[in-house]
Formats: C-alpha cells, structure tokens, sequence
C-alpha cells in the first residue's frame, strides 16, 4: 500500500471549479514564506505567516487567480541600522493555463487541475519589498567617522582632521601671532 504525499503548501487543488468557464472560488489560506525573498535591506522573514486571500475564477484557457498577500517584512534602516519591522500587502492576478498552446517561461502551466502559487506569490511580494527604507524621515543616520547614532547624539562632532599635506603649514600661524605680539 502506498502513501500519498501531501502536496507541497503552495501547490492548490481547483478540481471543484471543475473546469467551467464563469464557476468562481473563494479560498483563504496561511502559508510559511518560502526562502529567499530578499530585497536590499529588507526581507521576509523564512517560514513566517503569510496570508493569502484568492479568488479562482475558471476561464476558458485555464484558471484566472487573484492573490491578495499581507507579509511581514524585517528590515534595517538604510542611515542608522536599526530594526525595522513592518509588512507589505501585494495584489497579483496569475492565469494559470489548461494546456499551453506556445508556452514559454513566463506562462505559468496548471498540472492537471493543481496549480503552483509560489512563483506568482514569490514575484508578487519581491517586487512589493522597499529598495530602501527608513526608521523615520529625519533619521540622521551614523557618523561616517566613528559610526556613532547621530539620533542618540544630536552634538556629535570630531574635530577636523589636518590633510597631511597642509600639516607644514599649522607651525606658520602660531609663529605670525607671537611675532605680531613682540
């Protein structure tokens, strides 16, 4: 007797649309992120909850899916560093063919009556990550000195250094004030 592996927690059964064109289907799953969905700075973070609101709608080439996913997204302050913790909601709409007549790679291909969310949710969320992002639009960021927060101390200063190629010249306004003094 054999085991039935159970399908892979992106991979969805649309056998009660049953292949008539107008027949729609409501779905609501929580799925785990899959690896990888990195953007710069931020990131969702692998095996979070991401939620997934659906709705199937067969048609006459295949399965039409609107995906609406919210995510959480940890991410680091592009000036400071600091932890950012967010999410980003992403709409997509995927058709999912029947049997493609010139498939290429960007035609995503129902295998029977299951279909694979995870390269329309993947392209969905990577494209909705922010580039760059801050803590707060008037964060100072790091002292590009010492990396001091420059929010936790707004009076941060150095003194400026001497090129060394002006160093010889440091010893000439010292000398003119005390021979005006003389």
């Amino acid at each position: 007797m054999t085991t039935q592996q159970p399908p892979a927690p992106f991979v969805l059964d649309t056998h009660e649309l049953g292949r008539r064109p107008g027949t729609s289907l409501r779905v609501r799953r929580t799925l785990p992120a899959p690896d990888g969905l990195v953007v710069g700075l931020a990131s969702v973070p692998s095996q979070a909850e991401l939620v997934c609101d659906l709705q199937l709608e067969a048609v006459m080439e295949g399965v039409y899916v609107g995906l609406t996913t919210s995510a959480p997204v940890t991410a680091e302050c592009a000036r400071c560093l600091d932890q950012i913790t967010t999410s980003v909601d992403v709409d997509t709409h995927e058709l999912f063919v029947y049997e493609p007549a010139d498939a290429d790679e960007d035609t995503r291909v129902m295998d029977g009556d299951q279909i694979d969310l995870e390269p329309t949710l993947r392209d969905g969320i990577v494209l909705a990550l922010p580039a760059t992002i801050l803590c707060s639009e008037t964060c100072p960021g790091l002292c590009p000195e010492c990396g001091v927060r420059l929010a936790d101390d707004p009076q941060h200063t150095h003194d400026a250094p001497i090129d060394p190629r002006w160093s010889a010249l440091s010893g000439l306004a010292t000398d003119t004030t005390t021979a005006e003094e003389s």
